[in-house]
């Protein structure tokens, strides 16, 4: 997929023109950057914006003791940080690759000069990130009334569209983080996981390792899900 291709899926670029696009996509590069590979550590100065092409991202917090707390996972289509463009604080997590992982990377100093040179470029992304904005308050919102157990199912199922392989009956989604660490990354507590993973192993939709999770039966597992939903709606 080329550059623009990229830079046309994500939400700030979507209303440039093909002109301001081509001065956009002249001074990002792609860069494939292998499993386990670190981007950028927090508190480093800011110099680059991400947009993941394909693959996973984990962002994360380092406390006094060294203890890693996730932040997010980020997935295809995803822009990091989030911090983005017009704020010059240092990168706020250190974010590291999950898997082999294809990015657009766009410096964070040729994008100010081009802004400078063709302004209604700048207009049109502040526009758009405001309305990005917008949308994550929405979903944070919406996230706060899930039900835990509805955010691990969703989680697992947007894992499967984007990242599954599929093999035979079975869906094969590399996922290298630990059950406290996707714990982290939706809010809720090793424990709930865990139960949770466990019912589903139970139940014979779910396999995991220490590498990877296999869902079984899709069906059941969307099954799953709606069935919690409906019973949040009835609450």
């Amino acid at each position: 997929m080329e550059i623009r291709e990229v830079l046309r899926l994500v939400a700030i670029f979507r209303d440039l023109n093909a002109e301001e696009m081509d001065r956009v996509a002249g001074i990002a590069a792609t860069r494939l950057a292998r499993k386990k590979s670190v981007l950028f550590m927090e508190g480093d100065d800011k110099e680059t914006v991400y947009f993941i092409q394909d693959g996973l991202v984990k962002t994360y917090k380092t406390d006094a003791n060294g203890n890693e707390q996730i932040v997010s996972i980020l997935q295809t289509g995803d822009m990091f940080p989030h911090t983005g463009f017009f704020n010059q604080t240092p990168y706020p997590a250190t974010a590291e690759t999950l898997v082999d992982t294809q990015l657009v990377a766009i410096p964070i100093r040729a994008f100010e000069r081009l802004i400078l040179e063709v302004p209604t470029i700048a207009m049109k992304v502040i526009d758009a990130l405001g309305a990005k904005i917008r949308e994550l308050q929405q979903k944070l919102q919406q996230f706060a009334g899930r039900d835990v157990h509805e955010r691990i199912l969703s989680l697992l199922l947007q894992l499967a569209d984007k990242h599954g392989l599929r093999k035979g009956t079975r869906i094969c989604i590399e996922l290298p983080v630990t059950h406290q660490e996707l714990a982290h990354s939706i809010g809720t507590t090793r424990e709930t996981v865990n139960r949770l993973l466990s019912q589903l192993k139970k139940q014979g939709i779910l396999e995991t390792n220490r590498s990877e999770m296999v869902i079984r039966d899709l069906e059941a597992l969307k099954q799953w899900k709606d069935l919690i939903q409906r019973g949040a709606a009835r609450k």
